[in-house]
């Protein structure tokens, strides 16, 4: 926290929570996909000069917190990491599951929100975000 960074000719610290999700929520995200999606969206922020802070890949949806530098659009990176994700997913898994539709596995848009003095809060949402949904799904059998 309170760590800035620096450009050339700017000190910075932009950080936002992120969330998206596959095209119909598919849940997909779980089991082999899961564990290697992490290292792809580490590795194609890095190419954006951006580092994801926090992450959290849900069955359903993606979590991250990550710190843009000025010089680029939040737009710009999300949308480049979904695009280059998802070329990277149908290229090693489309022989296995046919349920890819070509490039096209996350939905459009995402949620974004800068992250602010609420760090904290925020990486304790995301961490903690699994363990919140299995719990209120436990309550939803009870109705």
């Amino acid at each position: 926290m309170d760590e800035y960074q620096a450009l050339s000719h700017t000190t910075w610290d932009c950080k936002y929570h992120v969330v998206f999700i596959p095209k119909c929520r598919r849940k997909t995200l779980y089991l082999e996909l899961r564990r290697h999606l992490g290292e792809v969206f580490h590795r194609l922020a890095a190419q954006k000069e951006s580092k994801i802070e926090e992450g959290h890949l849900m069955p359903d949806h993606v979590h991250m917190m990550i710190s843009i530098p000025p010089k680029y659009s939040v737009s710009q990176v999300v949308g480049f990491i979904k695009g280059k994700s998802a070329i990277h997913l149908a290229r090693v898994y489309a022989e296995r599951k046919r349920n890819f539709v070509g490039q096209h596995f996350w939905a459009r848009g995402f949620f974004v929100n800068t992250v602010g003095r609420d760090e904290e809060a925020i990486r304790a949402y995301i961490r903690n975000q699994e363990k919140e949904d299995q719990r209120l799904e436990q309550l939803n059998l009870w109705r």
